[in-house]
């Protein structure tokens, strides 16, 4: 049993690590919410991109990210009632959490940075293959992918709208209306007619506009997914310091 007088100088201590770790366990918390909200935005703003990855990795892309963000929420709560409870084992199980999550991050952060060139090659291989299978009247989810992005992006084809001049589609139909500046002024004997085409439609080619935004963002996304990474470090000494207190000074909370 310690001494009163010692454990009224640690309860000060303890106070003070519990009100450092509710603030860092509600901060995880929105982290948490952050991490959900964009996992349900990717979901729903993204699904025409993500229709055209074969790779079932990269498609599951949005639910990883409500999965992590779910899960985050769920532990940052966690975290609080612990860090109130005063419980030595909860805080240690919250800890051991925080050290999942940093090794997690951590790897997927250096894995996206060190195949980023794969992921770039895989992106244009899968753009490549929409365009050539194109078909406007099929219905298809990939089609109906490469006309949102032409539409959106205000671009054509893969490297240039003379991409289409080899797909099965131009044979038949010409460049697909879905790459016109104004539909009201697109006439079909023009889309069928490079040529003619260029003036009415948009000639920069969708997969350089979709990569040099992905680059040109690279370095931010990377310094936010380190920065998230190693602030789980904060929670881990604060939990464990918490923890090592309580079990040694056989503190309770009133």
């Amino acid at each position: 049993m310690s001494p009163p007088s010692r454990r009224l100088q640690t309860k000060p201590v303890i106070t003070c690590l519990k009100t450092f770790l509710v603030s860092y366990s509600l901060i995880f918390w929105f982290t948490g919410v952050i991490l959900l909200a964009v996992g349900v935005w990717g979901k729903v703003s993204l699904e025409d991109y993500l229709a055209l990855a074969s790779d079932e990795s990269t498609t599951n892309a949005p639910y990883v990210l409500i999965g992590t963000g779910a899960t985050i929420v769920i532990f940052g709560l966690f975290g609080c009632f612990a860090t109130c409870r005063g419980s030595p084992w909860m805080l240690k199980l919250y800890a051991m959490f925080l050290i999942l999550v940093f090794l997690a991050e951590l790897v997927a952060g250096i894995s996206g940075f060190i195949f980023r060139h794969e992921i770039k090659a895989k992106l244009g291989s899968a753009y490549e293959s929409a365009v050539k299978n194109y078909n406007s009247t099929d219905g298809g989810s990939s089609s109906k992918a490469v006309d949102a992005i032409q539409m959106t992006l205000h671009c054509c084809g893969v490297k240039n709208f003379t991409d289409w001049n080899t797909t099965a589609y131009f044979k038949e139909k010409g460049v697909p209306a879905s790459c016109c500046k104004d539909n009201t002024k697109c006439l079909p004997e023009s889309l069928k007619d490079l040529d003619k085409a260029e003036s009415e439609v948009y000639t920069t080619g969708c997969f350089a506009k979709v990569t040099s935004t992905m680059e040109a963002n690279l370095g931010i996304i990377a310094g936010i997914s380190f920065g998230i990474a190693f602030f789980q470090l904060i929670g881990i000494f604060l939990a464990c310091c918490l923890s090592r207190y309580i079990t040694n000074n056989q503190y309770e909370m009133v």
